[in-house]
């Protein structure tokens, strides 16, 4: 069962953003994920290796008891990712990104690409995505970075902020475990 915010009258029904997370490593960051995704609307995609399995008990505490409010799919790399999400504009949110997330300008059918925990994103990938689109939360001086699912609730937030949170239709996506 999905939760949809209804639509203020004579507005139109827009399409939420996407968050993906490339290769997780901890289940309870995914969870609450899942969570801010079945409160937001944003779709969640996961790219594999994932660090724990779906039904890892940490996980389901954390969060996957709000997958029948969620949209979430697995894939199998990012390429693959990539090609449910085309059209998308891709956005990766590093440390080493471009300009603050704050200064960006969000659309509602972006793909907002977030890093593994310990080692953030390949080179090969954020060059993929282009500097244009990094973009990096402020932090105190010698700070390494925020926890996962922090970083990407501070982005989805903002997001939805500045695309007035807009009453959300999510994404028609395989369900989690296909």
């Amino acid at each position: 069962m999905r939760r949809d915010f209804p639509a203020p009258e004579g507005d139109r029904r827009a399409r939420m953003f996407h968050l993906v997370l490339f290769e997780p490593e901890i289940p309870p960051n995914t969870g609450n994920v899942i969570r801010l995704c079945a409160n937001t609307g944003a779709s969640l995609h996961l790219i594999k290796p994932l660090g724990f399995r779906l039904d890892d008990k940490s996980l389901k505490r954390s969060g996957l008891d709000y997958r029948d409010l969620a949209s979430v799919a697995v894939h199998a790399n990012l390429e693959a990712c990539m090609i449910v999400l085309a059209g998308a504009r891709w956005v990766a949110v590093e440390t080493s990104g471009s300009r603050r997330y704050s200064d960006f300008r969000f659309r509602e059918t972006d793909a907002l690409l977030f890093g593994p925990e310990t080692r953030g994103l390949p080179p090969a990938v954020r060059e993929r995505i282009g500097e244009e689109n990094s973009v990096f939360l402020p932090m105190r001086a010698g700070s390494r970075s925020l926890n996962l699912s922090n970083a990407v609730a501070v982005v989805a937030y903002e997001a939805w902020r500045q695309l007035g949170f807009a009453a959300i239709t999510p994404s028609p996506i395989e369900p989690l475990g296909s």
